[in-house]
């Protein structure tokens, strides 16, 4: 399969566009889905693990549509909700078997709030929990 950022210049085709690949390379080869979104929500970014995640829903194809077609109004109200107050989510699911800590926070430029990130991660589902003083 062809390196997921790649194929976003491909279909970009912006010379701009290979000076942020270079710089965020290392997100192709992360054990967690990486998924960023435009203040539109209109998804900007996806890394190859989440293009595996959500690929029942378009995977890669996703990259160029809003992230609010493949939510409820709760969800979506939520969305604009962190990006309009610059908050943070974090909370876990288990789907078959498989508990995930999913943590989606604003990303900002000079300009304030430009999108929403969303990290994905398979936890244990019996994760050690250490209290450091």
């Amino acid at each position: 399969m062809m390196n997921g950022l790649i194929i976003i210049l491909h279909l970009l085709k912006n010379q701009n566009y290979k000076k942020m690949y270079d710089k965020f390379a290392w997100l192709e080869g992360i054990a967690c889905s990486v998924t960023v979104c435009n203040k539109s929500g209109i998804v900007q970014y996806m890394n190859p693990k989440a293009a595996e995640t959500f690929n029942k829903w378009g995977g890669i194809d996703l990259i160029g549509k809003s992230l609010f077609d493949c939510h409820s109004s709760s969800s979506r109200q939520k969305i604009l909700s962190l990006m309009d107050k610059g908050e943070t989510n974090c909370y876990t699911i288990e789907k078959r078997g498989i508990k995930k800590l999913i943590f989606q926070t604003p990303w900002f430029n000079e300009d304030g709030v430009q999108g929403l990130v969303e990290l994905s991660f398979e936890i244990p589902i019996d994760m050690q929990h250490f209290i450091r003083e």
